[in-house]
């Protein structure tokens, strides 16, 4: 009868469906600290990281983490342009890699 009564008063403790919910929000927080910790642009980590998205597309933005720096360049429709000389010509091999062969007369 005394086991009966034991039994009675767990299964109506409102406490053990709290205890519950804290065991559910601590999973949650432990999964969103892992995912902030794999995060390139985490701001606690000093590395330099480079994030393309979209590559290739019209909407294509880089950003640039050095440091504390975020640098962030998105994709337009305007030309480069600038002053420079030829420094050489890039080839590409068969098995994907590049060669570069510098123009006579260019310093590096």
């Amino acid at each position: 009868m005394a086991l009966e009564v034991l039994k009675e008063d767990e299964e109506l403790d409102p406490i053990l469906s709290v205890v519950n919910l804290v065991d559910v929000f601590l999973v949650v927080i432990v999964a969103l600290m892992m995912m902030l910790a794999i995060n390139p642009l985490n701001p606690l980590v000093a590395d330099n990281v480079m994030v393309i998205t979209n590559p290739g597309e019209d909407n294509m933005e880089i950003l640039i983490k050095d440091g504390q720096r975020l640098e962030r360049f998105q994709a337009s429709d305007e030309i480069g342009e600038g002053e420079g000389i030829r420094a050489g010509i890039t080839y590409r091999m068969r098995d994907g890699s590049f060669v570069y062969v510098p123009e006579p007369g260019v310093e590096p």
